[in-house]
This record gives C-alpha cells, structure tokens and sequence, in this order.
C-alpha cells in the first residue's frame, strides 16, 4: 500500500473519530449566602439545563465581610442544591472552602 494513502486514511479516520466526540464544558453558578428565594429557582433551572446537555456545574457561593462568621449559611444552601439536583445530577467534587468562597461540582448523570 501507499504510504502517502495510509496516511491520508489514518487522517480522515483520526477526524472522523474527533467529530463524534462531545465536549464537557464547566459552567459556573455563582450563588452568595442570602441568596433569595426566586433567584435560586432561577440559577438552578439554569443549572438543569446545563446538566440535560451533558455540561458539568460548578456552584460557587460567595461570602463578603462578616458573612464569613456564617458559614453554616453556605452549608445548608449547597444541602439544598444537592437535593435539588440529585435526580439530575451526580456530585463530582463536594462542598469545600476555597479561600472566601465554597464550591461543589456537579456532573450529568
């Protein structure tokens, strides 16, 4: 067989196989303590749909000033979204602190 022809197969197969290949972006939501009630509906309805079309979701809660001494506040809105998302969604990465915000990941089921 040519070489210069093997190649050129090897190519287009090697493009053919990109093609079908879906890529997983990460969205970010970004959410803070005293977040109210319609805005949250908002960002997680968002959320589902960024999940149905197979992109992950990094939630980001963000404290300013003396939020800090309330954490608990971020604790019990990542609860929320987890169960909020459980059905549509699996957790990646689990509540942690980073610095002066908390962040969860979650990918589609």
């Amino acid at each position: 067989m040519d070489m210069g022809k093997y190649k050129y197969d090897a190519q287009k197969k090697a493009n053919k196989a990109k093609k079908k290949q879906k890529k997983i972006d990460l969205k970010e939501i970004k959410l803070r303590p005293v977040t109210e009630v319609h805005d949250y509906t908002f960002k997680i309805k968002n959320a589902q749909k960024f999940l149905s079309k197979g992109d992950k979701v990094k939630f980001t809660i963000r404290f300013k000033g003396r939020e800090l001494q309330h954490t608990h506040l971020g604790n019990e809105l990542m609860e929320k979204i987890k169960a909020d998302m459980s059905s549509i969604g699996k957790i990646e990465l689990h509540p942690k602190f980073d610095g002066k915000q908390m962040i969860m990941v979650i990918q589609p089921l």
